[in-house]
């Protein structure tokens, strides 16, 4: 089979394509046949040597969709049946989804019915996890609540923002490129902000006790605006990292947290997508009644490279996607 194999951390031209065995036939393990994959920050920080426990030469990717092609009888699953998969280790611990085929334990194989093409059903997995999880366990949000989502035209963001307008809450979302408000007004978002570091004064001056809820995909940087933004009793739920930076320095909680502002995290797994879910949000896709941010698609493993570069430069507003089998 043909994967893109990580070499080791460093720029795109680590990223190689090659003929690699067809993974061994596993008890506990399901073999999938790789019909698409997102692309997702977690992979890029892979590819710069953030991650830690990573072992390299490495099949990247942390989510797929596509078929099995086999399955233990316990799993319940049979060839032919649509599945996706994510997290668990996949990209780090053991080879991941940039490849036809995938190798994962069973218990994140999560099947479903869909006729959406390949390339919308590739973007879901790791995106809805996220930004259901973020919204429900994070945040516990609810109707006619006010949610700021910092990062908005993110994939998490956009998805996000669809989730949290069909719950019927008023959503507010930021971009530091002003070309890209368009976008989000185009995504149903309510308030489209643009960042200029000073986030907190635009919501005052719309919810002037701040919002209910704040979404934060930024990252360390932006965190103690985003909490200033946000009312008493409000709840911020730190997801993202999209600034590269992870930790906060010589964290005084007293001093960095307002007082009465609740900051909560979220990083989920398989598990925390339940089957329900991920087939209603498929059958909202395909009926139009959710907008899904797919921003480019690229077709074929070779398209991998040119991805990664397009994620490392911000260069598209939603989801990266290849089809590892180029339609026609």
């Amino acid at each position: 089979m043909r994967a893109i194999v990580l070499s080791g951390p460093g720029p795109v031209e680590n990223l190689e394509l090659k003929e690699l065995p067809l993974p061994d036939q596993r008890d506990g393990w399901v073999r999938i046949r790789v019909e698409a994959f997102g692309l997702n920050r977690s992979e890029y920080h892979t590819r710069l040597g953030f991650a830690e426990g990573v072992d390299f030469p490495r099949v990247l990717g942390i989510e797929a969709a596509g078929t099995v092609d086999w399955a233990p009888e316990s799993s319940g699953l049979v060839p032919g049946q649509k599945v996706v998969t994510m997290m668990g280790g996949m990209g780090r611990i053991y080879d991941g989804g940039y490849a036809e085929y995938t190798s994962v334990p069973q218990e994140q194989v999560i099947p479903f019915e869909s006729e959406l093409p390949w390339d919308v059903l590739g973007s879901v997995p790791e995106m809805l996890q996220t930004a259901y999880g973020s919204l429900s366990v994070g945040l516990d949000l609810q109707p006619l609540q006010t949610l700021l989502i910092r990062g908005g035209t993110s994939s998490i963001g956009m998805a996000a923002a669809a989730l949290a307008k069909q719950i019927g809450a008023t959503v507010l979302a930021t971009t530091r490129r002003a070309d890209r408000l368009d976008t989000l007004r185009e995504r149903g978002v309510d308030h489209p902000l643009l960042d200029d570091g000073d986030v907190a004064k635009r919501v005052h001056a719309i919810f002037p006790d701040g919002v209910d809820a704040a979404l934060e995909l930024v990252g360390t940087p932006s965190l103690p605006d985003t909490l200033a933004a946000t009312r008493v009793h409000g709840t911020v739920c730190m997801t993202g990292m999209l600034s590269d930076q992870w930790t906060v320095e010589n964290f005084y909680p007293i001093g960095y947290i307002p007082s009465g502002v609740r900051l909560t995290g979220y990083g989920g797994e398989a598990s925390d997508l339940p089957r329900e879910v991920l087939q209603r949000t498929l059958d909202d896709i395909a009926s139009g009644t959710l907008q899904w941010p797919v921003s480019r698609v690229y077709d074929g493993l070779e398209q991998v490279r040119q991805a990664h570069a397009d994620m490392e430069a911000n260069a598209a507003a939603g989801k990266l996607v290849v089809r590892v089998r180029p339609a026609g």
